[in-house]
């Protein structure tokens, strides 16, 4: 019982760790991380942390992995219980914003941060980013290609270039909301997938007329 007992605690504190790595690194970068920085912030001390991660980049991969686990908790998801077809295409891009719109994240979107940060440098770092974006892209698509099989897009529909349109106004919410009105660069950006749905959806009273 002791063992698990510590052994849950280890969770626990590798788990808000690398939360607040996450958090530091949406505004900073993945560069921005390193031990010591995190142990400041967290008021724990850096060997400690050291016994985790030996090295930054090690910190940096474990830091991506658990981005990619808020991202299958607070937007995959929620959206998944939504209705095949295009309800869940649009949930999906809806819990997007709305993880965009309550700040959760200072620097509004961790993956928009490091894909510009990473995007020409090579290693083992881009390598987990590719493989997270291009499985990102591949959800996107298996989500269009369902809407197609049941009828809610037409047959003509091309999976990749709708889910390509359906994140680009993902990625440009996370950026320009940073720099511009974040009410009016949230609203557009929902207003722009829903209104892309509805014009391709053979029956539009499956989506409301606008954003809710």
């Amino acid at each position: 019982m002791t063992s698990d007992g510590r052994l849950a605690r280890g969770a626990r504190t590798r788990t808000a760790v690398l939360d607040a790595a996450v958090s530091l690194a949406s505004s900073e970068g993945l560069d921005g991380l390193s031990l010591g920085h995190l142990a400041d912030s967290l008021g724990v001390s850096k060997s400690g942390l050291f016994a985790h991660w030996r090295s930054k980049e090690a910190l940096q991969l474990a830091t991506i992995d658990r981005a990619v686990a808020q991202w299958q908790e607070r937007i995959i998801d929620p959206a998944l219980r939504a209705p095949r077809g295009v309800r869940r295409i649009r949930a999906l891009h809806e819990a997007r914003i709305d993880f965009y719109a309550t700040q959760v994240l200072p620097g509004g979107c961790f993956f928009a941060t490091t894909e510009f940060e990473f995007n020409a440098r090579p290693g083992a770092v881009r390598d987990r980013l590719v493989e997270v974006f291009a499985g990102w892209a591949g959800f996107l698509e298996r989500l269009v290609e369902q809407a197609i099989e049941i009828g809610e897009l037409p047959a003509h529909t091309d999976p990749a270039l709708l889910a390509y349109e359906i994140d680009s106004f993902g990625i440009a919410a996370a950026m320009r909301s940073r720099m511009l009105d974040p009410d009016s660069t949230y609203r557009l950006a929902r207003h722009g997938v829903l209104h892309r749905l509805r014009a391709l959806c053979p029956d539009p009273n499956l989506l409301p007329e606008g954003p809710s």
